[in-house]
């Protein structure tokens, strides 16, 4: 399987990595032969973070033999020295591992203060002068946080999402990474589940030799099918820049990332799917959608507040209360149209 560089790091990485998130949606054994499987078929670099539940704890029981051979990155949300080293020393035990290979801070909300003796990144320095940890990387879903980022000189990754309806300046991050032998982690690269064409998105990945798409794997079949992806490897041709300029056209603008920082909702709606239905309905089976139990948390839109706290905390500026009632308005519109087929 290809690999490259991941910047200053000097990590061999492959160009098809995994994303862990969902691993944490299986069971032990499903997680732990998914993991397995993955490893077997090429793939070499394994993103997760302490925040994932037990994925860190599966990657362990699935990997630990072969620690050897790939390349771990995790992630901590501490904002305090002493809760970095926590949280680094608990990631080693779950995974199985005397050292990490990319340790990365979470969705950080601006630049960590390398000064502080007592901050984050004084906890991060710690680790890695004790051997814990290679190398330091930060991920963040604030373009203009980003940029501060990489202008900083603090780290060695940068993680922020990316797909081929990214806007323009989310995507010039990919070419202030490379100046900055910066590397570049591509999260959500299939839009938070709205990009379903894997030959389109590898495409489009293939075209940035400094990216690295970790895919978001849950099932089997889902990984067989971004492995094939590898095998073909597909360039970029007329007929799929066709599909995603038609695609960006469709999708492009304002709309949810399903990236989680409005939650928790105070009035216990789910922002982050509720959000983004209208695309949900329309670009995926959409009978699951109508169930009682959907209903249920789309009429819950009706019980918002509008204490904006949603909207304040988007780092996609998203008027979010009127967004919530748009989409409501019009699941209640394709429910009536297409309830007789149900």
């Amino acid at each position: 399987m290809k690999k490259i560089r991941l910047g200053k790091t000097g990590l061999l990485v492959t160009k098809t990595a995994m994303g862990c998130l969902p691993v944490q949606r299986c069971s032990v054994e499903e997680g732990v032969a998914l993991l397995r499987a993955a490893y077997e078929g090429g793939i070499n670099f394994f993103d997760t973070a302490n925040a994932y539940t037990d994925s860190e704890e599966k990657i362990g029981l699935a990997l630990a033999d072969v620690r050897d051979d790939i390349v771990l990155s995790t992630k901590s949300a501490a904002r305090d020295r002493q809760t970095v080293l926590a949280h680094i020393e608990n990631s080693l035990r779950m995974m199985k591992t005397d050292y990490i290979d990319l340790f990365q801070f979470h969705q950080v909300p601006e630049v960590p203060d390398p000064n502080d003796p007592d901050g984050a990144y004084a906890g991060a320095l710690e680790a890695r002068a004790r051997g814990w940890i290679g190398h330091i990387g930060v991920t963040t879903h604030r373009i203009g946080v980003a940029e501060d980022c990489i202008a900083s000189g603090l780290f060695e990754t940068l993680q922020f999402p990316f797909s081929y309806i990214s806007a323009e300046r989310d995507l010039a991050l990919a070419d202030k990474c490379r100046q900055a032998d910066m590397g570049y982690i591509a999260m959500k690269g299939l839009a938070g589940g709205l990009l379903t064409n894997v030959r389109a998105c590898h495409a489009f990945m293939a075209q940035y030799d400094n990216v690295v798409p970790i895919w978001g794997i849950q099932h089997p079949e889902e990984l067989a099918q971004w492995l094939a992806v590898a095998e073909e490897d597909p360039v970029m041709d007329e007929e799929l820049a066709a599909f995603i300029r038609k695609e960006r056209q469709e999708l492009s603008g304002s709309f949810c990332r399903s990236c989680g920082y409005c939650m928790p909702c105070p009035m216990g709606i789910d922002i982050r799917q509720c959000a983004r239905m209208d695309r949900l309905l329309r670009r995926s089976p959409w009978q699951p959608y109508m169930s009682p139990e959907w209903q249920e948390k789309m009429n819950r839109i009706e019980d918002c507040i509008e204490c904006r706290s949603c909207s304040s905390k988007c780092p996609y500026q998203l008027d979010t209360p009127n967004l919530l009632k748009y989409m409501l308005k019009d699941y209640r519109e394709f429910y009536e149209a297409h309830k007789h087929l149900l």
